[in-house]
């Protein structure tokens, strides 16, 4: 019989004590820093929680910006208190925002934020108003004329009943909710167009349907044009774009749920106020349950709901309008600009153009190209109302700029011996240039001229500025009606990427057709 060697059974059994102890004091210590963790998150959120106006002070407010919340809201600012004003192109995003938690609350109109939290049930309106305002049509201060017959338009469809139908229409009760559509008359429309500027993202004011701006304010203009014997134009555009539009002349009218401000009135006038309206403040519930919709449901409700996928088609053909016709602008002008470059720099001629073509290039070089697109749009080129040709001009004259650049450099990489030779066989300068030195360049810069090219493409996202309709404004235009951010965002990160690799893939091809021509 073995005798048991009891202290190496008492010390295996401490060891295990031991063990087991403190794996039990980790868990313990682990389960209480979660809960002193989410007793924290339950102190900040109590604490950031907006329960009224008061509260406001110290937060983080969402606004869209050039709003009347968004002037507002900037006095908080001033207090000391440490309140941060968010300021988004869309109240749509600013919803988003506070859905995400990046933000306290949301100072927004009461429609669109009605319109906001029925399809966001995470989301609720405080029942204290934060202001009260009325809405009217900005009109240039000079256009006097133009701003008394759209009063008397106004004061006729008040008189008639038609404006209060159009209301009732857009945010009456339910039971007349949608009922009574406004019908255009019949009438002699002799009198021109009226260009209308808008921000077709601010439900139920204007919004997008099946591919068209409705909303209580495209009616409410169609009745006015109705009584004036004139055509509606919509313009659709970011909203602090609306009365720099009015006062370039690019537009006629603003209506986009305009407020009448001090600040304001220094740049435009109004006509007189057809609505009351009425800010409010958005916060997250918590207590609301979060309804989860399938990906099939997600993706049906992007694309097919009300023709949507129809934005993304016309903004994908804007797209590759505007960088093929950019594209031809800036390889024309681009390859003069090198040409007058690299010719003063060789043989000291063309004193005059070549300063013409330094300023120029660092014009274009030195400011941002929404800059550029924005002065081209409401300083130069006032007159011109076809936005896609704008937008080719803007994006053709900035990367000439570029690929001037990258052909100097590449001509400047030509031996100048080759110069020489061409002259020995008795070609003129032109003639060495055309048939020597520039094909011989083009090998050197083509990978260049691609990433230049490839540039262009993303740089036409930002054509949504001047309210034209590209591949980025088509995933905007869904988002702010389905309040989903992944799905367009990603499709159209996708569909730009799918067109970047055939880009690349066509470039790399040249290039080895290019390499077998020298062997």
């Amino acid at each position: 019989m073995k005798r048991v060697n009891w202290k190496a059974e008492l010390l295996t059994v401490l060891v295990l004590v031991l063990l087991i102890g403190g794996i039990c004091g980790t868990k313990y210590y682990q389960k209480q820093q979660e809960e002193k963790k989410i007793l924290q998150e339950a102190e900040k959120e109590q604490k950031n929680k907006v329960k009224s106006v008061d509260d406001l002070s110290g937060k983080r407010i969402g606004v869209q910006i050039g709003t009347t919340g968004d002037i507002y809201v900037s006095d908080y600012e001033k207090d000391g208190s440490g309140t941060t004003v968010e300021r988004y192109n869309k109240g749509a995003d600013a919803v988003q925002a506070l859905k995400l938690g990046k933000i306290d609350a949301v100072v927004i109109d009461e429609q669109p934020a009605l319109v906001f939290v029925k399809k966001n049930n995470n989301l609720k309106i405080l029942d204290e108003e934060f202001a009260n305002e009325d809405y009217a049509i900005c009109i240039d201060k000079e256009n006097t004329a133009l701003k008394d017959k759209i009063n008397k338009a106004l004061a006729k469809i008040q008189e008639d009943g038609t404006l209060e139908k159009i209301k009732e229409n857009y945010v009456g009760s339910e039971d007349v909710k949608g009922k009574n559509p406004y019908k255009e008359k019949n009438v002699e429309r002799n009198n021109g167009t009226l260009t209308m500027a808008t921000n077709a993202e601010f439900p139920p004011y204007e919004y997008y349907v099946n591919d068209k701006i409705t909303g209580l304010d495209v009616d409410m203009m169609k009745a006015v044009c109705d009584e004036l014997g004139m055509a509606l134009k919509i313009e659709d555009m970011a909203f602090d774009s609306i009365i720099a539009a009015v006062d370039s002349g690019k537009a006629d009218v603003g209506a986009s749920g305009m407020t009448v401000t001090e600040e304001r009135l220094k740049n435009i006038d109004f006509s007189d106020s057809y609505t009351n309206a009425k800010q409010v403040i958005i916060v997250k519930t918590s207590s609301a349950a979060i309804e989860k919709s399938s990906f099939v449901d997600k993706l049906k409700d992007n694309f097919i709901t009300d023709g949507r996928y129809k934005y993304i088609v016309r903004g994908l053909g804007n797209t590759l309008i505007i960088t093929v016709f950019a594209v031809a602008i800036g390889i024309l002008l681009g390859f003069l600009i090198a040409i007058i470059r690299t010719s003063h720099d060789r043989n000291g001629g063309l004193i005059v153009l070549n300063g013409i073509a330094k300023l120029y290039l660092t014009i274009v070089r030195g400011t941002p190209v929404l800059v550029q697109l924005l002065i081209i749009f409401y300083v130069i080129l006032t007159s011109v109302n076809n936005k896609i040709l704008v937008a080719v001009i803007a994006f053709g004259l900035n990367s000439a700029a570029y690929v001037a650049e990258v052909v100097r450099s590449g001509i400047m990489a030509v031996d100048a011996g080759q110069f020489e030779a061409g002259r020995s066989l008795g070609l003129n300068y032109r003639q060495t240039m055309f048939s020597i030195i520039i094909p011989q360049a083009v090998k050197n810069i083509l990978p260049a001229l691609c990433n230049e090219f490839i540039s262009l493409l993303k740089e036409t996202s930002i054509a949504g500025y001047i309210g034209l309709v590209d591949l980025t404004k088509a995933g905007d235009i869904i988002r702010s009606s389905t309040y989903e951010a992944y799905i367009p965002l990603i499709t159209v990160a996708l569909i730009y990427l799918a067109i970047v690799i055939i880009l690349t893939t066509g470039i790399n091809y040249m290039e080895r057709s290019l390499r077998k021509n020298e062997r």
